[in-house]
């Protein structure tokens, strides 16, 4: 029973309490919004946990977020197109988990800064012609970055928004595309090694306050002022990946 109630032991219980505030609020935003939360939680949590535990858990913690929204929107999921993005995405996976474990403290924090800099910033265009082959490639391409970066969902989202003309098709398929992309990843973790039971009683923990901010952020959508949240998003963002960013450079110096 203790260690089932216990933590890692880096871990202290009021690091646990704000990862689960952290899980709780970027889960609401992600619930009010569609997207953000994955790359909001990912740059809080750069700041709370090793970096070297930090991709592994964050999977475990989007990948039961993006189950929930996968289940409660199942039908408005496109399978035949997750189908094809499932087949690039396990390449993906086992390639990628081939180098992740050979990147340093450092290097990993500035990728990680660098990442949500690129995503908070820049307007990845919307793709006008979309096939089978943009589907696999972009099942391996995101799900191989991701070994390294954590948070894709606003680069899987690209792939559909385009190709569905009703919007709860993309949301539903990007939730569905998440769950196989985290899914993965977490198999390659554990298959490298990587011990989550440790993790548990912390990941079901962040997991159940994401989903009572997913319940709380569907409630308050129609209440935010969404221009001037986001406004305050890519702010708070680019603070986190330039302190981020910093930190590894510090490190890589010495």
């Amino acid at each position: 029973m203790n260690d089932l109630l216990s933590l890692p032991a880096e871990i202290s219980p009021v690091i646990a309490l704000a990862l689960c505030a952290a899980s709780f609020f970027t889960s609401g935003f992600t619930a009010a919004f569609g997207i953000g939360g994955g790359v909001a939680l990912l740059g809080l949590m750069g700041f709370l946990l090793p970096v070297g535990v930090l991709i592994p858990v964050h999977g475990i913690v989007q990948l039961g977020s993006n189950t929930g929204r996968a289940l409660v929107q199942r039908h408005h999921v496109r399978w035949p197109v997750l189908a094809v993005f499932l087949a690039g995405a396990v390449v993906g996976a086992l390639l990628g988990v081939r180098f992740v474990v050979e990147l340093d403290d450092a290097l990993l924090k500035i990728l990680l800064g660098a990442f949500i800099l690129v995503t908070v910033w820049l307007k990845l265009p919307a793709l006008q012609k979309a096939g089978w082959p943009t589907f696999v490639f972009g099942g391996f391409a995101t799900t191989f970055v991701s070994m390294f970066v954590g948070a894709t969902g606003p680069l899987v989202i690209t792939l559909f928004e385009k190709l569905f003309a009703e919007r709860r098709q993309v949301v539903a398929t990007n939730a569905a595309a998440m769950v196989v992309q985290h899914g993965l990843k977490v198999a390659a973790f554990a298959f490298a090694g990587f011990a989550f039971a440790q993790w548990l009683p912390l990941l079901a923990a962040m997991i159940a306050a994401g989903f009572a901010g997913t319940l709380a952020g569907s409630r308050l959508l129609n209440a935010m002022p969404e221009a001037s949240f986001r406004t305050g998003f890519r702010l708070v963002m680019t603070l986190l990946a330039l302190l981020m960013i910093a930190r590894g450079v510090a490190v890589a110096l010495g």
